[in-house]
């Protein structure tokens, strides 16, 4: 795998925005993958990932359905739909996101209504620069379960309990599968070959 020099993600924060211009920049953006928008009560984030961004977030897409598939847990990843919630006024377009308990009921649509449409059973958030919105109060109104955050060279589960988010050693949703052993996979993934990481991982989780 390659090692990329760090850089910035490109970010534009508008304030004082209706729900009906998120809504209308979603449907703009519907056809483009290389953008995310973020909404909260009237704040826009609207962010380009850059190359490091992407690269970690592969990265971790590809470890998360590795090790699912070597425990044998049925895993949907939904990428990076849009979930949104116009009574509390707030959007999100996750890194990533999987379902595994709510796996029968993933959306069929590339926006989800979170009154109607249950959230991600986990969720995927890489911060390279500071984020400009609080992506977990975000996640925490749409009662995600859990977010693995990728920040300051870690990966730290993150699990809700009374509305709020808490540190956790394990997953979930993945048994065995800590903070410890996602940073390390993480690491190595930068010096390792593809081959032999993914033979890593997998001889990992058939322990």
């Amino acid at each position: 795998m390659t090692t990329v020099l760090r850089e910035p993600d490109q970010t534009v924060i508008l304030r004082g925005i209706h729900w009906d211009t998120y809504e209308r920049l979603l449907a703009d953006q519907q056809q483009s993958s290389g953008t995310r928008l973020n909404f909260d009560c009237g704040t826009l984030e609207i962010v380009s990932p850059s190359s490091e961004h992407e690269q970690l977030k592969e990265t971790i897409t590809l470890l998360f359905q590795l090790m699912a598939s070597e425990l044998e847990i049925d895993v949907v990843a939904a990428g990076s739909t849009t979930f949104r919630r116009k009574d509390l006024r707030k959007g999100f377009e996750p890194d990533a996101s999987f379902y595994i308990r709510n796996a029968q009921a993933v959306p069929k649509r590339p926006q989800s209504d979170l009154r109607r449409d249950p959230p991600p059973d986990v969720v995927v958030e890489i911060e390279i620069t500071n984020p400009a919105i609080n992506k977990l109060s975000i996640f925490a109104a749409a009662a995600v379960p859990e977010v693995w955050l990728s920040r300051d060279d870690r990966v730290e589960i993150l699990a809700l309990e009374s509305k709020t988010y808490q540190k956790k050693m394990e997953s979930s949703f993945l048994p065995g599968v800590t903070d410890e052993v996602l940073t390390s996979f993480v690491r190595s993934s930068r010096t390792m070959t593809s081959v032999e990481w993914i033979k890593a991982v997998r001889t990992w989780a058939k322990r």
